[in-house]
């Protein structure tokens, strides 16, 4: 397969790994992959290999009325640049994945008469995605059901589920196996890129109140904060755990692979994550998210089997204390909530997306797998 295809994306990693994932589907298939977003996604995009970016303005809307004029400049800047761009580029199609500085190439590619494919990775659609909705000819979800979609867009929403990175998918075929009667239990505690604050509190102090039979067998592996690591390997050491403590981890997939439970935010990428490798974990869904999105990709995650949610209004040592010993105290509940998070995932999210960004351009297909 020969041509060009254009993906629109930046704001945060959430919105970054999905494009990350369907450039190596559409470079593996012959494509070529042009990445737009702006300067703050440029240390990101160098994980993106075979793809070229170019940088396009994009700003936020909201506040006051100065930082409205603002925004307004930035994002008719950004339009012009990536207008000029496409009309260099004459892509196939035009791929968006949401966060504001994918408005600007959307509405770029929109005005040229390109096709346009948006895909929203939470379970609330997104306020730039909600703004391109209307425009874009097909929509893909990361979740079966997406609150905000409006009634008329739905006849063009297709559930491609959310596209995991390659090293995902790898660690993916690493089965899980509960812990043995008498063998180590693995948990894992994330938070973010750097971990949550509130994780670092109430964790160590949960994990510190389990029956000291369980305490002796936990291995815990915990992303933290700079100025919370101190504290939290203190905290481990006075309850005799074996722990791991780092501001950031670079092995996240083996980490998450290797995990009988993770406790972690409910960010799209993490719930997709955990989902693509089966594995349960506790949410504690960010409560200023916006729209509350972690709350409901949490709760859709949870209906599946595949995990628990606490708000973080409700959480206390106690209240987790309680949530792990009874989850990690019986290994069938373990097993059971891993098959049904793996039965939530969908590792071939990837393929779907870039199957339905092809069927945007006529003749074009998918190769068949090898056997």
């Amino acid at each position: 397969m020969s041509g060009v295809f254009v993906l629109a994306a930046g704001g945060t990693g959430g919105h970054l790994f999905p494009a990350e994932a369907l450039a190596a589907e559409l470079v593996e298939l012959g494509a070529d992959v042009r990445l737009l977003t702006d300067s703050r996604m440029h240390a990101l995009t160098a994980a993106i290999v075979g793809v070229k970016f170019h940088l396009v303005r994009a700003g936020r809307f909201g506040g006051g009325p100065m930082r409205a004029v603002w925004g307004l400049t930035e994002l008719a800047t950004g339009t012009w640049q990536a207008r000029r761009l496409l009309r260099r580029f004459r892509p196939a199609a035009v791929i968006g994945f949401g966060g504001y500085p994918s408005v600007p190439t959307m509405l770029a590619a929109y005005s040229l008469g390109l096709p346009t494919l948006i895909h929203e990775q939470n379970a609330v659609l997104g306020r730039a995605n909600r703004l391109l909705a209307p425009i874009a000819r097909r929509i893909a979800t990361g979740f079966p059901e997406t609150a905000r979609l409006r009634a008329a867009d739905r006849a063009r929403t297709v559930c491609t589920g959310n596209p995991v990175r390659p090293a995902i998918l790898v660690a993916g075929n690493i089965a899980y196996a509960p812990p043995s009667p008498d063998g180590a239990v693995e948990l894992l505690v994330v938070g973010g890129s750097q971990g949550a604050h509130i994780l670092a509190e109430i964790v160590p102090a949960a994990v510190a109140m389990l029956p000291a039979a369980l305490r002796q067998r936990l291995r815990v592996s915990q992303q933290a904060r700079p100025e919370d690591q101190a504290g939290v390997t203190a905290a481990y050491a006075k309850a005799g755990i074996c722990a791991e403590i780092a501001g950031f981890f670079a092995d996240v997939p083996q980490h998450l692979a290797r995990a009988h439970l993770a406790i972690c935010r409910a960010g799209a990428s993490t719930v997709a994550e955990l989902a693509a490798l089966g594995r349960p974990a506790v949410l504690i869904p960010y409560p200023y998210a916006t729209d509350d999105h972690q709350t409901a990709n949490a709760r859709a995650f949870a209906a599946a089997g595949g995990g628990a949610v606490i708000a973080q209004s409700d959480l206390r040592a106690e209240t987790l204390a309680a949530e792990l010993d009874r989850l990690l105290g019986e290994g069938s509940t373990l097993s059971l909530m891993a098959r049904r998070a793996a039965a939530f995932g969908r590792r071939d999210a990837a393929r779907q997306l870039a199957s339905l960004a092809l069927a945007l351009v006529p003749g074009a297909a998918l190769r068949e797998c090898a056997a």
